[in-house]
């Protein structure tokens, strides 16, 4: 079942949409905890503060946008109210420790260098993929006129994106290369998520 499709179900279903901006709220605040996990102690730079605060508030701006379906859906992230949650759970987890075994191979990196440089890795292919996501998403709620909005979130993930650009250059000459590597590996996550999503969807 192709990602348009899929979403389109779930925007014709109260239960399911109210279900899938919590499974995204949930996914937007698993983020923002590693992002926070991946500080160092005392060097905590402004752009890492940024980015953690501005993926807890998107966590908090879509769980508001339920109001929008029913108020009384979803008030946890318990697996009854979430989308795929096995897949939604162990998407950002997988891709955590993926990436890690490959940087360690190819940087020979260890402690906070590794969890730093799986900070900016993680993050990047993320933000790609929030870069497609998102912007299908939005079109859906707009051909619907639907209440529920993430426009605001698409400007945010777009500058995110050229943020984690701008520090893998830094990071390494050789960047784009390892970033085509990493984002195969969030590739095949993606992909599970989705068969994971479909199922449901369809059931």
């Amino acid at each position: 079942m192709h990602l348009s499709s899929i979403l389109e179900n779930i925007v014709n279903d109260n239960v399911l949409h109210s279900k899938w901006l919590n499974t995204l709220s949930y996914m937007e605040n698993a983020g923002a905890k590693k992002i926070s996990a991946a500080e160092h102690k005392e060097e905590v730079t402004l752009l890492i503060l940024k980015h953690a605060a501005e993926e807890h508030r998107h966590a908090y701006y879509l769980k508001k946008q339920l109001a929008k379906l029913d108020e009384n859906f979803c008030k946890t992230y318990s697996n009854a109210e979430l989308l795929a949650p096995n897949h939604t759970k162990f998407y950002l987890n997988t891709l955590d420790v993926q990436v890690c075994r490959y940087l360690k191979n190819q940087f020979n990196l260890s402690g906070y260098d590794l969890k730093f440089a799986a900070y900016l890795f993680v993050t990047y292919a993320i933000e790609v993929r929030a870069d497609e996501l998102y912007p299908i998403y939005q079109d859906i709620l707009s051909a619907k006129e639907s209440r529920v909005t993430v426009k605001s979130i698409i400007l945010e993930e777009e500058g995110h994106l050229e943020e984690m650009l701008n520090q893998l250059k830094e990071f390494s000459p050789e960047w784009e290369k390892h970033a085509n590597e990493i984002i195969k590996i969030e590739q095949e996550m993606f992909d599970n998520w989705i068969i994971g999503l479909g199922k449901e969807v369809s059931a």
